[in-house]
């Protein structure tokens, strides 16, 4: 058969996008499999030469410490996780699906100013906020409870910004005939702005979940009792001052990472079709 140099380039172009790609998922996935094997070993082998994947020493100790809850109670750790993480990705979605679809599909006084303010706030660097913050929630006497971890930070000027740019593709048309039909304000954004919006939604719960999941800086102020501690900030308590048991570090880190691997995993389709709706209108 006779290769064509058109060919001959298309091929080893496609070889060298296969190997960079695969040099990329090493990357990526080398430290996670590093993570995963080390949560089986004693301090030891993890900090012995040569650096091993399989165990030589396989142990279970650091799993059943952990879940034992003699070091931390981890378990409710992840639960108090949970409901941080789940509560601040609703409550964001709402404000920030309701707030661009305001700016997307209504014209108002002062629209133009607000949205630049909205916009603007991307801009404030978040340790600037912190002291302020604090003071607001010590008025409000919300301090060491789940309120001041999910309500400061529902509002993203992102989130508003992106669903604003998902709003504005859906045809006019369709909310007209809503209102035809009866349909409230609020009715036309729930009953057919949001389910025309899923794409959009799913980036967003991704990025908003994995935002609160990960986050340490705050609730390490704002909380103050072990039993309310998140996932991030009971496991910085396993940080001793004179030993670390890494083996247990690295079992609680695994585990709090598999339900943002669940999560991508499960919405991997509307995440990668949301990154790009709506990325041209302006």
């Amino acid at each position: 058969m006779f290769i064509t140099i058109p060919l001959l380039r298309k091929w080893l172009w496609r070889v060298l996008v296969y190997i960079l790609l695969s040099g990329g998922l090493v990357f990526t996935a080398t430290p996670f499999i590093w993570e995963f094997s080390s949560s089986f070993k004693f301090n030891a082998e993890i900090f012995g030469y040569p650096l091993t994947i399989i165990p030589r020493n396989f142990t279970l100790s650091g799993y059943t410490r952990l879940f034992s809850g003699e070091e931390i109670p981890f378990i409710r750790q992840f639960f108090n996780s949970s409901i941080v993480a789940t509560g601040y990705t609703i409550l964001a979605l709402f404000i920030s699906s309701l707030v661009g679809f305001g700016f997307a599909k209504y014209d108002f006084r002062f629209k133009r100013p607000l949205f630049v303010i909205t916009l603007a706030t991307m801009m404030v660097p978040y340790q600037v906020t912190i002291i302020p913050l604090f003071l607001l929630m010590n008025t409000f006497r919300w301090l060491d409870t789940y309120l001041a971890v999910i309500i400061p930070g529902a509002f993203s000027g992102f989130g508003v910004f992106f669903m604003r740019q998902i709003m504005l593709s859906i045809p006019n048309e369709l909310l007209d005939a809503a209102r035809i039909d009866g349909a409230s304000d609020f009715g036309i954004y729930l009953r057919v702005a949001l389910p025309l919006s899923g794409a959009g939604l799913a980036v967003l719960t991704v990025l908003f979940f994995l935002g609160s999941w990960n986050d340490y800086l705050w609730p390490v102020i704002a909380l103050r009792s072990e039993e309310k501690f998140t996932l991030p900030v009971g496991l910085a308590t396993l940080l001793g001052l004179y030993k670390v048991e890494y083996g247990m570090l690295m079992a609680g880190a695994f585990m709090a990472t598999l339900p943002i691997i669940l999560l991508f995993i499960a919405g991997r389709k509307q995440f990668v079709a949301g990154m790009t709706a709506g990325a041209l209108k302006l």
